[in-house]
């Protein structure tokens, strides 16, 4: 049993490894979530791959790490405790009381952004908003990227 499971794991790993997007996607979805990781190496080495459009390159990358921000959301959700301490509250916290859902435009960013997808889930926010917000403000930022990379700016 365990040298079907092994055959069947690295069978996956094999098919995974072999295209770019699927890497990229995976990058996208791992550094959108709680854990440390970036994906703009990954963007930029597939963008540099030239296999490629570039709109497919962005929806993949968005695609990926809008799924890790809503898992981040629904990781909140899941969260027992609500109650907020004003004074000694996360930064996400404050920018959720203080801007609302459109602070989750935001969510891209480092150090805050993972935060913040998790804060709204856990202040129970509504998803619609929250995903058209999220999925949104990652889209500009690989656009912005790509757009750094192929010297519009």
């Amino acid at each position: 049993m365990l040298e079907a499971f092994n055959a069947a794991f690295q069978s996956i790993a094999l098919w995974f490894s072999d295209s770019a997007l699927w890497v990229l996607f995976i990058t996208g979805f791992l550094s959108a979530t709680l854990l440390p990781g970036g994906s703009e190496a990954g963007l930029i080495a597939t963008l540099s791959l030239n296999q490629y459009s570039t709109t497919v390159i962005i929806v993949v990358a968005t695609l990926g790490n809008t799924l890790g921000g809503l898992t981040n959301y629904w990781l909140g959700w899941w969260l027992p405790n609500r109650t907020q301490n004003e004074k000694h509250g996360h930064k996400a916290l404050q920018w959720l009381s203080k801007y609302g859902y459109w602070s989750l435009f935001f969510s891209w960013l480092p150090v805050i952004g993972d935060p913040l997808c998790l804060a709204a889930g856990w202040l129970r926010m509504r998803f619609w908003p929250c995903f058209w917000l999220v999925l949104i403000g990652k889209a500009f930022r690989y656009s912005l990227l790509a757009a750094l990379y192929y010297g519009f700016f």
